[in-house]
């Protein structure tokens, strides 16, 4: 049987609201008995977006995490519910707006945040992946049906395809050791979850300093070879997806012009080196390398 699963790809998330917005205006004093009582015009917010910074000026990036109930197939809320949140056929969970009544117990039991208290009804609520307009014909709900960037996909499989795109895709999932099979899943989710190093490659001092485009950047860790990149147009390279409070990792930078560069650096958090002055060595090339630990040729 196909269910509905929803793909969110954190890279193309700008975080322009249009999700967060279109549920509002389709459930804010709207009631559709049976899935939803209205949704509160101020607060609890079915649909999130979560927000991190990583990296230093000039080197940073913003990921943009959208969220919402993930319509888990061993959603807690459905055993604790004891008959107040059921999961339909689709996949779809639903809160009875009627069973649900007074539940704020259930709140505590979600493990992802994504249920909400309506205070003026006395009632939890959640994303209910607009299953009302699902049920008269949509083919999508509407957050993902207003998304300009594409971000969010919503797609009716079976859970055999879903698993294959799970594997294929490089798809995740929030807190999987949870282990409540949530059906909404995550692409580029590294993106707000781990760290870079980043760097500017250079040559010269001065006024006459310029950057060193094309040259050849390897990160190394306890001696083995992490990543390698090289520096773009700009003398800019960056080693991404890599977990954070790791420890001490070598960058090694070469060039056949301009020359090498040599610096090691403790990651805790997005680092960006600035900008590492490249040198010719002088005699034998090696005698930049020959040290487990250097002084980085930075500035």
């Amino acid at each position: 049987m196909k269910k509905w699963n929803l793909i969110v790809d954190v890279e193309r998330c700008h975080n322009c609201g249009n999700c967060v917005l279109a549920n509002q205006d389709e459930h804010v004093d709207n009631d559709f008995p049976g899935y939803a009582a209205p949704q509160p015009k101020q607060g609890g917010a079915w649909i999130r977006i979560e927000s991190v910074a990583r990296g230093t000026p000039p080197m940073v990036d913003a990921a943009h995490l959208p969220t919402m109930c993930n319509h888990c197939d061993n959603a807690p809320c459905i055993a604790a519910g004891r008959g107040a949140v059921k999961k339909r056929p689709d996949g779809i969970v639903i809160v009875d707006p009627v069973l649900a009544k007074g539940r704020k117990d259930l709140l505590a039991v979600c493990p992802y945040g994504a249920m909400h208290w309506n205070e003026e009804l006395g009632l939890p609520q959640i994303w209910i992946f607009d299953a009302h307009l699902l049920d008269h014909g949509w083919h999508e709900p509407r957050c993902s049906q207003v998304c300009p960037t594409g971000a969010l996909q919503a797609v009716k499989v079976s859970d055999e395809v879903m698993q294959e795109r799970f594997k294929c895709e490089g798809l995740d999932v929030l807190q999987e050791e949870l282990n409540t099979r949530p059906r909404v899943y995550y692409r580029n989710l590294y993106r707000y979850r781990q760290c870079f190093i980043g760097g500017s490659a250079v040559y010269g001092e001065g006024a006459g300093r310029d950057c060193v485009p094309d040259a050849e950047v390897t990160l190394s860790r306890n001696g083995k070879i992490v990543q390698q990149t090289g520096t773009d147009g700009f003398g800019d390279f960056k080693f991404d997806r890599l977990p954070g409070n790791s420890g001490r990792y070598r960058i090694e930078i070469r060039h056949p012009r301009f020359g090498q560069a040599a610096l090691e650096a403790d990651l805790s958090d997005s680092l960006y080196l600035g900008a590492i002055r490249l040198q010719a060595p002088s005699g034998d090339p090696r005698n930049l390398f020959h040290s487990s630990k250097l002084e980085p040729q930075y500035e």
